[in-house]
């Protein structure tokens, strides 16, 4: 088939269009893993955490949020529609809705914070080539682009831009700018020195499981394009996996080793260390629009869920044009507080997608997403008791919202917020199905 896929909607893709194999899936996945922003985030960790205090957070996240990132790779190859269309097994058409709403608001979130790193890190290059920042001009330019990215479609951008330009221009500039992170960084002593406090070690774990699972709603955008569920997952996983590990390292050890107070002055650090750095700087600088592709394409495609016949390359411009505005008036130091508000809404509705997907027998077919009931009430409230108690136990948000969940007495577990509140909504979804299966065929005995 011709590596410009069409727009493909929200029905399942045929088997024509299915062509992504393992390889496909893990370079694309591996490139949108990799993120000057995900290093920016890794800057949180510390120096609250110790460094190895820090590194067992991001491996304890990365096993356990790579994980249900494979899953929703996996789930998404299975039933090949688009993420939050999927969503309608499990909460009902109209359920599928409020969802795709908060997945619309994330994905322009993560636009918003792409195009703002983008422009923080070019604006930074130009400044110690030629002198002058202009990061409203380069926020413009990488809006610009990111719109002929999201016209390629998951097939041709990954076939025309990361396979042949994006994925061993980023590969070689990992290597440098982490040569550079560990030249002269006193590896010993960093890690003799101590935590200040601040950040609890599983809220640490959250701040990185949220950046990863954040992705989930999104998966399976790209995964209806797969060959295969098995080459679904272990792309997926995997692929996001590595840089993962690889990037939230370097964050924290830059962070360390460069004296730095403020995470939005880490790109201009980089820049600072001499020509080879600046040009790894720049090569995954221009890199980061596949994150900024990713999520302009996923906010069309979620936007699709509620309005299936608008045109998907027109909410595609509409989306960019939006996140560029966005990007001009956002503070990056707001990042944190987002992380942890977004984890406190996908990851229970993860566990729910998961609980249904495995009680249908781990296959959806077509009638199970488009023909199912309006509003399936048991998914819905497994949601929102997995959201309540993710922000009993880590209450996150604007500071009315906060306020208001003061009121019950929040109080923390040493397991953290994601996993309880992603086991009681898998375990409410469960409970649930299964008691509207005894209704259905006491229903069905009695008629």
């Amino acid at each position: 088939m011709s590596e410009k896929t069409p727009a493909w909607g929200i029905e399942p893709v045929p088997d024509r269009l299915r062509v992504l194999g393992g390889v496909d899936t893990f370079l694309l996945w591996f490139n949108l893993s990799v993120s000057l922003l995900v290093i920016v985030a890794g800057t949180l960790l510390v120096p609250a955490l110790s460094l190895r205090d820090a590194l067992l957070a991001i491996l304890v996240a990365a096993v356990a949020g790579n994980l249900m990132l494979g899953l929703a790779g996996l789930i998404g190859a299975d039933a090949r529609v688009p993420a939050m269309v999927l969503l309608r097994a499990p909460l009902g058409q109209r359920g599928s809705y409020a969802p795709t709403v908060l997945n619309i608001a994330q994905c322009l979130g993560w636009s918003v914070f792409e195009l703002l790193i983008i422009a923080t890190a070019a604006a930074a290059l130009s400044q110690r080539l030629f002198g002058f920042e202009a990061r409203w001009l380069w926020t413009l330019a990488f809006g610009a682009l990111t719109v002929v990215l999201a016209f390629l479609g998951p097939v041709g951008f990954v076939r025309r831009y990361v396979r042949k330009f994006a994925g061993w221009v980023v590969l070689a500039s990992l290597l440098y700018l982490t040569w550079w992170t560990l030249h002269g960084a006193h590896l010993h002593g960093l890690w003799a020195r101590h935590g200040q406090g601040g950040l609890p070690f599983w809220a640490a774990v959250d701040l990185v499981l949220a950046s990863i699972v954040s992705w989930t709603p999104l998966a399976a955008d790209y995964t209806r394009f797969s060959r295969s569920r098995r080459s679904a997952f272990w792309g997926v996983g995997l692929g996001y996996f590595v840089p993962t590990l690889w990037l939230f390292a370097m964050g924290a050890l830059l962070l360390l080793s460069r004296d730095l107070s403020d995470p939005a002055a880490l790109p201009a650090a980089v820049a600072a260390g001499g020509l080879a750095s600046v040009l790894a700087l720049g090569a995954l600088t221009v890199d980061e629009s596949d994150e900024a592709f990713a999520n302009v394409y996923s906010t069309a495609v979620s936007i699709q869920n509620l309005f299936p016949r608008v045109s998907q390359r027109l909410l595609i411009v509409i989306v960019a044009a939006v996140a560029t505005i966005g990007a001009l008036a956002v503070d990056l130091r707001d990042y944190q507080p987002f992380l942890f508000l977004l984890g406190s809404f996908f990851v229970p509705l993860f566990g729910v997608l998961l609980a249904d997907w495995t009680l249908a027998g781990r296959h959806y077919a077509r009638d199970d997403v488009f023909d199912g009931p309006s509003v399936r009430p048991g998914g819905i409230v497994a949601w929102l008791a997995g959201f309540s108690l993710y922000q009993w136990i880590q209450p996150v948000g604007p500071g009315w919202w906060t306020g208001i969940v003061a009121h019950a007495h929040p109080g923390g577990l040493h397991t953290g917020a994601s996993l309880p509140a992603f086991a009681v909504a898998f375990a409410l979804t469960a409970g649930f199905t299964l008691l509207e299966r005894v209704v259905a065929s006491r229903e069905a005995m009695a008629d």
